[in-house]
């Protein structure tokens, strides 16, 4: 049986672009990627969003992820 971690490399959605954001906010690992004129929101390997600025990503990526702890 395949794990879902396997699967979702299979579909193909894989961060593209220059990382210019790679920290971890307690456990939890997040990347934002500049692609073209947008930076994108990786967390924990899955895609969130992609922004206009990398200020605005990094506000909204602690934002999700304080979420993101609470309902643990």
């Amino acid at each position: 049986m395949k794990k879902f971690k396997e699967l979702r490399e299979l579909t193909g959605r894989k961060p593209q672009g220059q990382v210019v954001y790679d920290k971890k906010h307690g456990r939890i690992p997040v990347k934002i990627m500049k692609d073209r004129n947008e930076f994108i929101v990786w967390i924990d390997g899955d895609r969130l969003e992609s922004y206009k600025n990398q200020r605005e990503a990094e506000k909204m990526a602690k934002e999700f992820v304080k979420q993101y702890k609470g309902k643990r």
